[in-house]
């Protein structure tokens, strides 16, 4: 049955009271202050990615629909060992004539610097509408990893054929949508919860939304700065999350009512992240949800989830409040042994950095870390990645206002925003590294999805960034710090043949300290940031280190694998079982 119109509690406008505060003070870090030794500049142009993403009305937007644009992958489809670029795509409102219409786009990294759209005849130039996110995973453990992409509508998995073309495989794999209702489907991620060997699929939703029945700005009034603007989420019916169970065979069985998917104190999802954030063993859940407490579904290991973000600590912001949460990602930036959480919100109030202690537990490190020193921009794609290779994570937010309306305004808002970057001082603490970071940082642009990877091989983490009317970033990171790097690509055998959730414990003495190794964890994982997919080789840097002392790879099948004394600076493809498939060095592109 239809559901009648949203009443409005208005009029409606979304109000934070958090206040950007001085950088935290304490003993200095020998490091803050000190040059980046690294520059970020964007050559989306010379490398041939830029095409324009259509996403909503370019000035103006009637509707919420119209505003959370898309994501995007650092995804090397071929398994040439070169990432490639997928883009996602919208739509308008008004629609396109016949021939016209906006499609993703698959782009081949030509191992130069450039690349290539070869979407026509992949078997992904098939379907148009309002796309959302992307992740990958061999979800039929076939060697070939697959793409799922999310839309406003009907979802779309693509199975990989390995020839360089895709299938649509939804409707066979029983993922086609049933009822009346159009759901409004945002992040993804495969996700093994169940340890069997096949990877599952986490679809998180947003709005229950009818354009038919869509309040316009007037119906509230809906403002913003005293503007009219789309109306929503609050005083909307949010969506409900899905998880579908891979049954072994191709196909899905949606389980979201009986695993506890839909008992959440929080609504509204946007990203998703997936990681073992209790070191209980089991993938646990976590959702950045817009206007609303954020999301972690415990892993209960029976198949049921328990959303524990309130209690745990990981669900508000340091005041207690709900916070419009967009982005999220994943990450030991401590070097603790813990895995911590990054998120980022809406504009007028801080990011979020909650420190996971060990027990399944968070504490709220948000203006003792450094990020609270910002409140004006508007946050979505996200990451924690090691842009200098010193082994310790570093932050990097992707910024664009949600209403194209502020640009009309008499408020000091522009719709296009600058990137935030964060070094990591190695103390607990961040320093922002902004202006310091390239002028590929400090241009504005109206962002959303951004993907971490290293496109052209040369050893350093490079970002992709998906934008609202325009045409992407390519941000390439060159570094003058010839620090080394060790790079993880994982083969299951028991465990799914991706290596989704394996975690990866690396080891290294750096001098001049040999008493106190450098020792990192991570998790592969399947989508984040905002709707987008990171590159599936896991990067360590190493500093200085002549070589990793050890690699300890805790597979979901419960299989330990430990390796020894391995050369930095190559690329490792472990199997499951302890073999080396191979470990090659890389050899760079040459630049665009």
């Amino acid at each position: 049955m239809a559901r009648p119109p949203q009443q409005l509690p208005g009029p409606i406008e979304r109000t934070y009271n958090a206040k950007a505060m001085p950088a935290p003070k304490g003993p200095k870090s020998p490091i803050e202050g000190t040059p980046l030794g690294v520059c970020f500049n964007d050559v989306v142009k010379e490398a041939g990615l830029a095409v324009k993403t259509i996403y909503g009305g370019e000035r103006k937007n009637k509707y919420l629909l119209e505003t959370t644009g898309c994501g995007l992958a650092f995804y090397d489809y071929d398994n040439d060992g070169w990432l490639d670029v997928f883009l996602v795509n919208g739509w308008r409102l008004e629609g396109f004539p016949a021939g016209q219409e906006p499609r993703c786009h698959l782009f081949k990294n030509n191992r130069d610097g450039t690349f290539t759209d070869v979407t026509k005849g992949s078997g992904l130039d098939q379907r148009t509408g309002w796309g959302q996110a992307c992740c990958v995973g061999d979800y039929n453990n076939d060697g070939h990893d697959d793409l799922f992409v999310t839309y406003y509508g009907q979802n779309a998995l693509y199975r990989n054929n390995g020839n360089g073309t895709f299938t649509d495989v939804t409707k066979e794999a029983g993922l086609l949508q049933s009822g009346p209702k159009t759901r409004w489907n945002t992040g993804c991620t495969f996700v093994d919860y169940d340890k069997d060997g096949h990877l599952d699929l986490f679809v998180a939703n947003y709005v229950d939304f009818d354009l038919k029945t869509a309040p316009p700005p007037e119906a509230g009034p809906c403002t913003y700065k005293g503007l009219l603007v789309a109306c929503g989420p609050p005083g909307l019916r949010g969506g409900k999350n899905i998880l579908y169970h891979n049954n072994g065979n191709g196909t899905f069985t949606d389980v979201s009512e009986r695993a506890g998917i839909w008992n959440t104190a929080g609504t509204y999802g946007l990203s998703v992240a997936a990681s073992d954030l209790d070191n209980d063993g089991w993938p646990d859940i976590y959702v950045a949800n817009d206007s609303s407490t954020a999301t972690l579904y415990q892993n209960q290991k029976d198949g049921t989830f328990k959303d524990i973000a309130i209690e745990a600590g990981a669900a508000l912001s340091p005041e207690g409040k709900p916070q419009a949460g967009m982005g999220v990602s994943i990450g030991d930036y401590n070097r603790d042994g813990n895995l911590d959480v990054v998120k980022t919100n809406f504009a007028g109030d801080t990011d979020s950095l909650y420190t996971n202690l060990g027990d399944g537990s968070f504490e709220d490190r948000t203006y003792p870390s450094g990020l609270g020193v910002n409140t004006r921009l508007l946050g979505w794609g996200v990451g924690f990645f090691d842009m200098d290779n010193d082994g310790w994570l570093d932050i990097l937010m992707s910024n664009g206002h949600v209403y194209p309306e502020v640009d009309l305004s008499k408020a000091d808002l522009k719709y296009a925003e600058h990137k935030y970057l964060y070094r990591n001082l190695q103390n607990g603490r961040f320093e922002e590294v902004t202006a310091q970071g390239g002028p590929g940082i400090m241009e504005n642009a109206p962002a959303r999805g951004c993907a971490f990877g290293d496109y052209d091989n040369d050893g350093d983490i490079d970002v992709a960034v998906n934008c609202v009317n325009a045409i992407p970033q390519l941000l390439r990171c060159d570094s003058t710090l010839n620090r080394k790097w060790i790079k993880i690509k994982l083969v299951g055998v028991k465990s799914n043949r991706t290596g989704i959730g394996t975690r990866v414990t690396v080891v290294a003495q750096v001098k001049p300290n040999p008493a106190k190794p450098l020792v990192q964890i991570d998790e592969l994982r399947s989508g984040g940031s905002y709707f987008s997919q990171n590159d599936l080789r896991m990067h360590f840097g190493l500093d200085q280190a002549e070589k990793v002392d050890s690699v300890e790879l805790r597979w979901l099948s419960g299989q330990v694998d430990h390796f020894q004394s391995l050369e930095p600076n190559k690329l490792y493809v472990l199997q499951e079982g302890g073999k080396i498939l191979s470990a090659e060095p890389l050899t760079p592109a040459k630049k665009a």
